[in-house]
């Protein structure tokens, strides 16, 4: 029981340091224009890749099959990187974009891809399939 609680509080603590770069109103770096532009977007693929990581682990006590864990972890993840955009509508100097979802998006995917082929690594392994 205490371990997946020091699951989620994990989830909750990486949610919140997401919020709180969301707030900020100037994240720019000293680098030039594009470098800048790589280096935010990059951003925010890892972030979300880290999030949707902690979610499946703190997903994974909770009895569900692996595919569930796997379309809970993905919804959760979009469904947060909705709401940080949105959030980010009212921070001044900030700018509310899809592109900024679809980026976050591409970081949900891939953990949950890898997370995907490793169960089936797995399942092969153990002989289920």
């Amino acid at each position: 029981m205490k371990s997946q609680l020091s699951k989620w509080l994990l989830v909750f603590l990486w949610a919140a340091f997401i919020f709180f770069l969301s707030h900020q109103p100037d994240l720019k770096s000293e680098l030039s224009g594009s470098w800048d532009f790589f280096l935010r977007k990059m951003a925010h693929f890892g972030e979300y890749a880290v999030l949707t990581l902690l979610l499946a682990r703190a997903l994974k006590g909770n009895q569900l099959t692996k595919k569930k864990v796997l379309l809970l972890a993905f919804i959760l993840a979009v469904g947060y990187a909705f709401s940080d955009e949105y959030h980010q509508k009212f921070v001044p100097g900030r700018v509310s974009a899809l592109t900024d979802v679809l980026i976050d998006s591409l970081g949900v995917f891939s953990v949950i891809g890898w997370l995907g082929y490793k169960n089936l690594v797995d399942k092969k392994k153990s002989g289920k399939i």
